[in-house]
């Protein structure tokens, strides 16, 4: 772990800035490196169920298999006439942007010597789902709108824990997935 030093004492949010820093430095002399491939397979169980399995990506030029495979199931809830038996697939995509943008947070505090006692990010999505049931083909079937508030207590002003999410924001993979058209190629095998 990274630990800054600053006039209060050493910072350690559990991020290690100096392997990140490093990266960045090796990815500027290896461009090609820097292109990641990551996977998640789903099966379906029954009805609007199914499992998500996740292990293995490619990335520094090479295929790379995790200690675990990660699972992430999925449903809908009982209003939808399904099991509500996991998350929809709009809240994991809710959670996959609040967890992208916390971290974001906390590696970007330990660079900048900010010692955090807490964050909590609560992220809302609007969907209006007649465009889902195929009611109204000028009502989108994603999210309309989609709110983050963050709730972070750490040793720094108001206006640095702004620039912190700030720059969270900025960099966040899934951030930049949800706000940006993205080229989606779907085959049947």
């Amino acid at each position: 772990m990274t630990h800054a030093n600053t006039n209060e004492g050493v910072i350690d949010n559990g991020v290690n800035t100096e392997a990140l820093i490093g990266a960045r430095c090796a990815f500027a002399e290896t461009p090609e490196a820097a292109a990641f491939t990551f996977r998640s397979t789903c099966d379906w169980v029954d009805g609007t169920e199914s499992i998500n399995s996740i292990n293995g990506y490619f990335g520094l030029g090479q295929d790379h298999e995790r200690k675990q495979t990660f699972k992430i199931a999925s449903d809908h809830p009982e209003v939808f006439a399904a099991k509500d038996s996991a998350p929809t697939p709009p809240e994991i995509v809710l959670a996959a942007l609040a967890s992208c943008l916390t971290g974001g947070v906390a590696a970007v505090a330990q660079h900048r010597g900010i010692q955090l006692r807490g964050v909590k990010a609560i992220v809302e999505g609007d969907v209006d789902v007649r465009g889902i049931l195929g009611m109204d083909p000028d009502i989108r079937n994603g999210f309309g709108a989609v709110r983050v508030r963050f709730e972070i207590d750490a040793d720094a002003s108001d206006a640095d824990i702004r620039a912190l999410v700030a720059q969270s924001q900025k960099r966040s993979a899934v951030f930049d997935l949800i706000t940006n058209p993205t080229n989606v190629h779907v085959d049947v095998a």
